[in-house]
């Protein structure tokens, strides 16, 4: 189940497998921002959409599924020092599914990355939030294992997410995940 904030209706996911652009960085994203919404195809139901990615090395294929965004986020600690008022956190919860020969050895966080309607792209962080468990720093998996947690973001407060990826190999392998939010 996808959930927003009390105050948005549930997001509909969009989600493809696309190959990684020859476009690299800034070039890319905002092509991305222009046409992704026009290249991705809603998906069956609007969520729990699952895409397979093969990483760099023989056997490396992992189930990726956006199961849930929380935006905002709030901060696991509220002890911690004061909030910043110009940003927000934003959580993803992904569930990783081993569907390769190979141990699965790796860093969700910076395997995952958000994009803005702006067309600036965010690094996934672990940092911990009231939304549930992150994923630990490094998760291994063997053939058939799964794991499931949360991938948080810090972006402007103003920002409006547009999409999130995700890719093996700390987020450098060529196949890559994309899920698009409204």
């Amino acid at each position: 189940m996808i959930s927003g904030s009390a105050r948005a209706p549930r997001p509909r996911l969009r989600a493809r497998l696309r190959p990684r652009s020859r476009l690299r960085g800034a070039a890319a994203v905002p092509v991305l921002a222009a046409f992704g919404p026009a290249l991705l195809g809603a998906a069956p139901g609007g969520s729990g959409e699952t895409v397979s990615l093969a990483g760099s090395g023989p056997g490396q294929r992992l189930d990726v599924t956006l199961v849930q965004v929380v935006d905002p986020a709030s901060p696991a600690d509220e002890q911690g020092p004061a909030p910043d008022t110009s940003t927000r956190l934003l959580a993803v919860r992904f569930r990783l599914e081993n569907t390769g020969s190979a141990v699965y050895k790796d860093s969700p966080a910076p395997a995952a990355h958000l994009l803005d309607t702006a067309g600036k792209r965010f690094s996934g962080l672990n940092s911990p939030t009231t939304a549930g468990d992150s994923f630990p720093d490094t998760v291994t998996l063997s053939p058939g294992g799964s794991a499931e947690g949360f991938v948080t973001f810090r972006l402007p407060q103003e920002a409006t997410a547009a999409a999130v990826q995700f890719a093996l190999n700390g987020g450098l392998a060529d196949d890559v995940g994309q899920w698009s939010l409204p």
